[in-house]
């Protein structure tokens, strides 16, 4: 049988952690040439090693437009076009409102929604017919979360980006969705949330278990792939049902 995404070349944004290496993984198993980025030299070295299969990394801070001017010229110098494109990239943190500053507002914005927003539209070029987009959003973009409000409302905005977009991309032949996970067992929401905290979060999850990187991996890759040529505009939930609770 042969793998989905033979001779494909893709690029997962912010995939040398969490999520993103779990993308960045299972698009490499399944035979994709993929580059990542990151903004940490030595954790995208890290995340190089363990995809394997020939992926490259690129030190790219995905909030800054000449880093992703950059990131596009290497790819296209080298491969000339994009097939997959996986804008994962993201930055959250907890602040309750009566304490939300200028300074978390920018950061969550400039990378969640203006970096995203940039990257899709300076890759258009480079998208070919039949290339797969797909984009990183959240359930907290329909759910209420309390201290989450700013980056639940980023995730909101790459919805309604992607209404728009499937219509104005209109005959291009390109395919674009939102990938929405759940609570999953990451660095960041380890950082976030203590060990300790993780039963009550557990308690609201259907198929009771966080999600993994894992998980997300291979809903990507049904994103990615000719399994859903006819399938763009949508949100796949990947949550284990934490969205309907």
């Amino acid at each position: 049988m042969g793998k989905k995404l033979e001779g494909k070349i893709a690029v997962v944004t912010g995939g040398s952690a969490g999520i993103g290496l779990g993308i960045a993984k299972a698009f490499a198993a399944d035979g994709a040439q993929v580059f990542i980025t990151g903004r940490r030299q030595e954790e995208l070295d890290k995340a190089v090693a363990q995809i394997g299969h020939g992926a490259t990394g690129i030190q790219a801070d995905a909030s800054n437009l000449a880093d992703l001017d950059r990131l596009y010229d290497a790819i296209k110098a080298k491969h000339g076009r994009i097939d997959v494109l996986a804008l994962n990239a993201g930055f959250f943190e907890f602040m309750n409102i009566g304490e939300i500053t200028e300074e978390h507002f920018d950061k969550t914005y400039n990378t969640n929604v203006k970096g995203l927003l940039f990257a899709f539209q300076k890759a258009l070029p480079l998208l070919p017919k039949g290339a797969s987009v797909i984009l990183t959003g959240s359930i907290a973009g329909f759910r209420g979360i309390p201290a989450m409000s700013v980056y639940s409302s980023t995730k909101a905005a790459i919805r309604s980006l992607v209404r728009a977009w499937i219509i104005e991309t209109k005959g291009r032949g390109i395919r674009i969705n939102v990938l929405n996970p759940g609570h999953t067992s990451t660095p960041g929401f380890n950082n976030l949330l203590p060990a300790e905290a993780h039963a009550g979060v557990i308690a609201t999850i259907p198929l009771d278990r966080l999600g993994t990187p894992e998980d997300h991996g291979k809903a990507a890759l049904f994103l990615a792939s000719d399994d859903s040529a006819y399938v763009t505009g949508i949100e796949l939930d990947v949550d284990g049902g934490a969205a309907q609770y």
